[in-house]
C-alpha cells in the first residue's frame, strides 16, 4: 500500500512539475487567501494584545473615581433658577475621607490610592521645564505596577513629617540629571525644594494609548507623599485668604466662582480584591458617595475593564467578520484548483487509459488526481504563510499598528488550504477514476 501511494505520487509531482507556470497560477488563490488570513488573524491578535496591556496599565480590577462639575437640574426661568441656586446642597468634593470611608466599610477592597495632581515649574540651575506634581501614598507605585531603577520608596518617617521629598519618573532624571546621580539631589517645584530618594524604571508608554486611556506620561511625573501635598503645596478642601479675596472680587464683577475645583482630590483608585465584585463594590461606592455628597453628583465612577471588555468584544466581532472575508479567497482558490484540475482531467483521458491498461486501478486514477489538487494546495498554503508573514510585518513597520502572528493562526490557514485541496479536488479526481479505460484509449 504504501509503495503504491509513493508512486502514485512521484506520478502526480510529475504531472505539476510538467507545467509549472499552470500549477502556480492555480495555487494562487490558496496562496493570497492564506496570507490574508494569517495577516488578519495577526492583525487581530496585536489589537487583543493592545487591549491586555491598557487592561494591566489601568489595573485589572480597578475602579477609577474622578472628580467633576457638579450637575445641575431644573426650569430655566429665572425665578426658579434663584431658587434652586439659593438651596443647592453643598458637596465637601471627593476628599480624603472619602478614600478612608471606602476603605473602612467595603471588606472586598483591596487598595485605595487616592491621587492629587498639581501642574508645577520643575526647576534646577539650567534647565526648567513645565511638569505635574502627583501626591500619592506608597501603595500607588505597587499597584499601578511602578518597579525602582534607583532608590527606594517612602518611608513611614517621610509620611509622618510631611516630608519634602520626591520620586522621578525616567524621563525627568534624563532631562534634570542626565549626567550625575539623582539620588539625594534636589529639585524645585513650585516654591519648594524636594529631595529625590527614588527613580522610577520607564514605562514606555505610547502615546496612542495616553491619548484612549486618559492616562498620563508617568515617565514625565514627580512623585511626593500625599501629606506633603496637602500641607506644603494645595488644600483646596481648605479655604485660604486668597480664595476669599478672589470671591469678593468676583462677585463685585457680577461673576461666579462655584465652578471652581473644590475637590481635594484629583482621583481615586480603588482596588478590587477579585473581578467578580467589581460590578457590586461599583455600585455600592456610588451610593455611598451620593450620600457623603448630600446628593450632589460631583464625581464620576469607572469601571475601565468593562470599557475595554466591550471594546473587545466589538474588536473580536470585527476580527471575524475580517477572517471570514480573507477565507473567501481560500474558497475561490480552491475553486481554481477545481476548474483547473477538471480542464486537466480532459486534457489527459488518453493518459488515464494508457495508466489503466497497464494495469492501474481506478484507486490509482485517483489518487493520482486527489494527490496533486492535494499539493498545489499544500504548495500554496507553504508560500501563503511567507506572504502572510511578510504582510504583517511590512502592516507593523509601514502602519505602526501592532500585529502578532501566531503559531496557532499559521497552523490553522495551513490546514484549512490543504482541506480546500482535498475537498475541491475531490470531484475532478472522481471524475478522472470513472473514465472508461476502452473509451479514454480512443479519445483524441
Amino acid at each position: 500500500m504504501l509503495e503504491k501511494l509513493s508512486y502514485n505520487f512521484n506520478i502526480a509531482i510529475e504531472a505539476i512539475a510538467y507545467n509549472k507556470l499552470r500549477a502556480l497560477l492555480t495555487s494562487l488563490g490558496i496562496i493570497f487567501g492564506v496570507g490574508s488570513v494569517i495577516a488578519m488573524l495577526a492583525i487581530g491578535s496585536g489589537a487583543r494584545q493592545e487591549i491586555l496591556d491598557q487592561i494591566r496599565l489601568l489595573g485589572a480590577n480597578n475602579i477609577i473615581i474622578t472628580p467633576m462639575v457638579k450637575q445641575e437640574e431644573g426650569p430655566v426661568d429665572e425665578e426658579a433658577q434663584a431658587d434652586l441656586t439659593e438651596k443647592q446642597p453643598f458637596s465637601p468634593g471627593l476628599t480624603l475621607v472619602d478614600a478612608a470611608s471606602i476603605r473602612e466599610l467595603i471588606p472586598q477592597i483591596a487598595t485605595v490610592n487616592p491621587e492629587i495632581v498639581v501642574e508645577t515649574v520643575a526647576l534646577r540651575p539650567g534647565y526648567r521645564r513645565t511638569t505635574k506634581l502627583v501626591g500619592v501614598e506608597n501603595a500607588y507605585f505597587t499597584t499601578s505596577g511602578f518597579e525602582l531603577a534607583q532608590g527606594g520608596f517612602f518611608t513611614e518617617e517621610h509620611l509622618r513629617s510631611n516630608a519634602p521629598v520626591a520620586i522621578i519618573g525616567q524621563d525627568v532624571k534624563t532631562k534634570f540629571f542626565a549626567k550625575e546621580e539623582a539620588i539625594g539631589k534636589r529639585i524645585k517645584c513650585g516654591q519648594l525644594w524636594l529631595t529625590v530618594i527614588g527613580v522610577l524604571k520607564a514605562r514606555n508608554i505610547d502615546a496612542r494609548s495616553i491619548e484612549r486611556l486618559g492616562i498620563r506620561n508617568y515617565d514625565l511625573d514627580i512623585y511626593t507623599p500625599i501629606t506633603t501635598m496637602l500641607l506644603r503645596f494645595e488644600n483646596r478642601a481648605q479655604v485660604t485668604s486668597q480664595e476669599i479675596v478672589k470671591a469678593q472680587q468676583d462677585a463685585r464683577r457680577g461673576r461666579t466662582s462655584s465652578e471652581a475645583n473644590y475637590h481635594q482630590l484629583d482621583r481615586l483608585v480603588v482596588g478590587v480584591a477579585g473581578s467578580e465584585y467589581v460590578q457590586p463594590v461599583a455600585e455600592v461606592i456610588t451610593r455611598m458617595l451620593e450620600r457623603r455628597h448630600y446628593g450632589v453628583v460631583d464625581y464620576e465612577v469607572t469601571i475601565p475593564e468593562l470599557l475595554l471588555e466591550q471594546e473587545q468584544r466589538t474588536q473580536n466581532l470585527f476580527n471575524i467578520v475580517l477572517a471570514a472575508i480573507a477565507s473567501i479567497s481560500l474558497v475561490v482558490g480552491g475553486i481554481g484548483i477545481m476548474n483547473i484540475m477538471l480542464a486537466s482531467v480532459m486534457e489527459r483521458i488518453k493518459e488515464i487509459g494508457i495508466r489503466r491498461s497497464l494495469g492501474a486501478t481506478r484507486q490509482d486514477v485517483h489518487m493520482q488526481f486527489l494527490i496533486e489538487a492535494m499539493a498545489l494546495s499544500f504548495t500554496g498554503g507553504v508560500i501563503g504563510i511567507l506572504v502572510g508573514v511578510t504582510i504583517s510585518f511590512a502592516i507593523q513597520q509601514t502602519t505602526g499598528i501592532e500585529t502578532i502572528v501566531s503559531f496557532f493562526s499559521v497552523v490553522l490557514a495551513f490546514v484549512v488550504a490543504v482541506t480546500v485541496g482535498l475537498v475541491f479536488g475531490f470531484l475532478p479526481a472522481r471524475r478522472a477514476a470513472e473514465h472508461d479505460p476502452v473509451d479514454a484509449l480512443r479519445h483524441e
